[in-house]
């Protein structure tokens, strides 16, 4: 008998005599790989538990133990391993010793990708193959690991699935190793399928409102190629519409109907009527009760009408709107008109605006075109008693990219907006109002961001005279220059600070989140308005402040030092919806 299977047999009948004892573990390997089997191995896991084994079982888990490290290293590329075992007496319990050589590793030599279905055949696919091939994650050369071959697998079919080709499948996939040159010959069989093109709309779930409210959502017209995104927009369009509070929108990948494919839209509507009651305040305008009622279905058309009234301690307002159901060219129409008036800063307005609007959202953009009548009724301590108008037409073009997050890390918020009146259209003094205001947002380190915030403003006239505060500016306040009152950078009256014909602002913000709900804020900001271009002289703001993501929404609060004025304001604003 063999000295080493002798001395082995000897080893097993002392342990077997034995009763049971603790166990610990020891990997001797290279550090790339010693993680994973301390972690996976049968004894390391008994020993972290804290088992009392008997000698069989030790044995056993020994043996298979072995096994799993040749199958974990196996998936790391490593197909010649050398693994061998031993087992100690510590006292009155026992070690098991393993001492692994991975030898080298398996490396891909060669990568092979077969199309099949459509994506073989069509011309117009060519691109989609090349660009298929060329982001396959396995390159000749990089170390071959299991991990990497499933993933890089389940990644060739998302370009597939995404874009015309929602039933692409793995029809084989091979990896043949050879363990002499430590080598692996990839094979992949990507078999795309028909491609897909839209048919009409499958629609369930509809009772109180007309159905042409869900078809003219639909992204997705009859004919067009399938595309993964097409869906994805028309869910959100459904649950961002007023209508709906949920909605599911998918297709049956049968290549029986590839050619006009149904899409299957399943609504849950809203109620019809709905109440509202807010409550909020804010350093800017005191504190506000909101109440608001909304009907969903007049005339039985979908038509929505929103009345709203909103007390706040230095603006009081009350508003009416009729809007009609989104257009199957993607507008939405509406009419209104609001009763305002406010004293901020000693200027005090009453004001009543009628109003007719287009608004259309593709995507990121949204664009609004309005033609709008003011009249205006303004005093300023005893220096001004005035009554304005204006005939406006409008445009307003804004890029949201930052999601849907309280406190966006990245991305931009994009705002421009241009106007006018004529004197000779009812209105008592012509000009043309320009404004942009930016906001970037920028990652910095792990929990915190970068906030860049700039805005311009300019009313081109002969005279400010005549033109409704609406259309003219003012600075200072939570959103502009912080360390200052409310809009109370502008044109200094006795008794008040008049809104002027040019604005600009700036500010730089530091934010880190300590967790998922606080955070803190370091900013500067900067800015001024005034009645011409030279007149602008920038005063700045210096402060720090807390943030919270509450659940009705993120509340701000900053303590901030007014250079000008050589003070500390705080602004702080919170709101709820019931």
């Amino acid at each position: 008998m063999p000295a080493r299977l002798f001395n082995t047999l000897l080893l097993l009948a002392a342990l077997f005599a034995t009763p049971a004892h603790a166990l610990t573990v020891e990997v001797d390997a290279p550090n790339e790989v010693k993680a994973l089997l301390t972690q996976h191995l049968e004894t390391a896991r008994a020993a972290r538990q804290g088992e009392k084994l008997d000698a069989e079982e030790i044995a056993r888990l020994q043996r298979q133990s072995e096994l799993t490290a040749r199958d974990l290293l196996a998936t790391e590329g490593y197909f010649s391993p050398r693994v061998e075992s031993t087992v100690e007496r510590v006292g009155d319990d026992w070690r098991v010793v393993y001492r692994v050589d991975p030898g080298a590793r398996t490396t891909v030599r060669s990568v092979k990708l077969v199309f099949d279905g459509e994506l073989k055949t069509h011309a117009d696919a060519a691109g989609l193959r090349g660009r298929i091939e060329r982001s396959f994650s396995l390159k000749q050369g990089m170390p071959f690991r299991q991990a990497n071959w499933t993933a890089a697998k389940l990644a060739v079919l998302q370009p597939l699935l995404a874009v015309r080709y929602p039933a692409a499948r793995l029809a084989a996939s091979e990896a043949r190793i050879d363990p002499a040159a430590r080598a692996a010959d990839l094979t992949l069989t990507i078999d795309s399928g028909p491609a897909y093109f839209y048919g009409e709309p499958v629609i369930s779930g509809v009772q109180r409102y007309p159905v042409s409210i869900v078809r003219n959502l639909n992204p997705a017209k009859p004919g067009k190629p399938f595309r993964q995104r097409d869906l994805l927009d028309y869910q959100v369009a459904l649950e961002t519409s007023g209508y709906y509070a949920h909605a599911t929108v998918s297709i049956e990948p049968d290549p029986a109907q590839a050619a006009a494919v149904p899409i299957r839209v399943e609504v849950v509507e809203r109620a019809e009527k709905r109440f509202s009651v807010g409550a909020g305040v804010s350093t800017d305008t005191g504190a506000r009760v909101q109440v608001g009622w909304l009907a969903r279905d007049i005339a039985d058309r979908g038509l929505r009408l929103k009345l709203d009234a909103r007390i706040e301690t230095n603006r009081q307002s009350g508003a009416a709107e009729l809007a009609w159901p989104r257009t199957s060219a993607g507008y939405e129409n509406s009419l209104g008109a609001q009763f305002k008036q406010e004293d901020i800063e000693g200027q005090r307005t009453r004001s009543t605006v009628a109003a007719a609007r287009r608004t259309r959202r593709r995507g990121q953009i949204e664009t609004t075109v309005s033609l709008q009548y003011q009249t205006e009724q303004q005093t300023i301590g005893d220096v001004v008693d005035v009554r304005n108008r204006a005939l406006s037409a409008n445009y307003a073009w804004t890029q949201r990219a930052v999601g849907r997050a309280f406190y966006p890390r990245r991305g931009h918020v994009l705002t421009l907006q241009a106007g006018g009146a004529a004197e000779a259209l009812l209105s008592d003094t012509s000009f043309i109002r320009l404004y942009g205001r930016h906001t970037q947002y920028f990652p910095a380190g792990n929990n915190g961001r970068w906030v860049l915030r700039g805005e311009v403003g300019s009313v081109l006239a002969d005279t400010r005279d005549g033109i409704p505060t609406d259309f003219l500016f003012r600075a200072g306040g939570d959103n502009s220059v912080r360390g200052y009152a409310y809009q109370s950078l502008g044109r200094t009256l006795e008794g008040g600070v008049a809104s002027v014909r040019y604005l600009a602002t700036g500010s730089v913000e530091y934010n880190y989140f300590f967790n998922r709900t606080w955070g803190m804020a370091l900013f500067v900001d900067a800015g001024d308005a005034a009645d011409s271009p030279g007149q602008l002289s920038p005063v700045f703001g210096y402060g720090l402040g807390a943030r919270y993501r509450s659940p009705v929404g993120p509340v701000n609060l900053d303590v901030a030092y007014g250079e000008a004025t050589q003070q500390f304001r705080l602004h702080f604003s919170l709101g709820v919806s019931f």
